[in-house]
């Protein structure tokens, strides 16, 4: 072999052993052997995310001594609160209402891009439903609402019956003498919480069923599902997850998608 060629590779055994006596090389059972300087990846990217909270921090501050619906008016504090409420829905909330807040069609998860809500769509409204979620067991608070399974009360006759008078009511195609039939169903099990002609409650959490839009499909199929066995949405309580500056940030992206209130 060439002495130059040698030489190099004996340099690189040199560098070798010099490193992995210095930086992390050897993994093990939980961890890799440290090496001597204490260097570490993770340690760079906590120590960088620490110095971007903390350049942020005054601006969070802001967000909490500032009334939600007041945000607006402060041009560079709403535009912190959007960016800041943007990574986060992408990080906490897109999983199921997805990247663009469309949410999923007919799967429960909801459009939050519409001006159509269940629980009501100010600012502090969206505050409250982040906060303690729906319909979970970790947050005494959390929105709550509960249809019953109307398969258990009525027979395969009365519940196409509703279905058909649930069809005309959001002007879909339906059998006219079921829905005759369906709206004296409607009024004794239904109205009280949906209203007489469908409109809705968000004191109650009952859908709008006067409209074309469906949390769990339109389709004839999707309604005798849902009067059959109900269904039961749940969405976590961030309250603990998130700080409540935090909150108002990704409450206050929703609001600015265009269907806030």
């Amino acid at each position: 072999m060439p002495a130059w060629w040698l030489w190099t590779f004996y340099a690189t055994i040199a560098f070798a052993l010099v490193y992995v006596v210095l930086y992390p090389a050897w993994p093990m059972v939980t961890r890799a052997t440290g090496g001597v300087l204490g260097w570490s990846t993770r340690a760079d990217v906590a120590a960088e995310i620490a110095r971007f909270e903390a350049a942020n921090e005054p601006m969070f501050a802001r967000l909490l001594a500032t009334d939600p619906a007041a945000v607006a008016a402060d041009e560079d504090l709403h535009r912190f609160a959007v960016a800041a409420g943007a990574a986060i829905f992408r990080a906490q909330c897109s999983q199921c209402h997805g990247a663009g807040a469309a949410g999923v069609q007919a799967s429960g998860f909801p459009n939050l891009l519409d001006d159509e809500w269940l629980w009501g769509g100010t600012t502090d409204a969206i505050v409250t439903t982040v906060t303690h979620g729906i319909r979970n067991e970790t947050d005494p608070d959390a929105r709550y609402s509960q249809m019953p399974a109307f398969g258990e009360e009525l027979d395969a006759e009365e519940i196409e019956d509703l279905v058909a008078q649930v069809r005309a009511l959001s002007h879909q195609s339906h059998d006219a003498a079921r829905a005759a039939a369906g709206a004296a169903l409607f009024e004794t099990n239904c109205a009280a919480c949906h209203g007489a002609a469908g409109e809705g409650s968000r004191d109650l959490g009952a859908p709008v069923l006067a409209n074309a839009i469906w949390l769990y499909g339109g389709s004839e199929a999707a309604i005798r599902q849902t009067i059959t066995f109900s269904r039961w949405g749940v969405m976590p309580a961030f309250g603990a997850r998130l700080r409540e500056a935090e909150i108002r940030a990704v409450a206050l992206y929703v609001h600015q998608l265009g269907g806030g209130e």
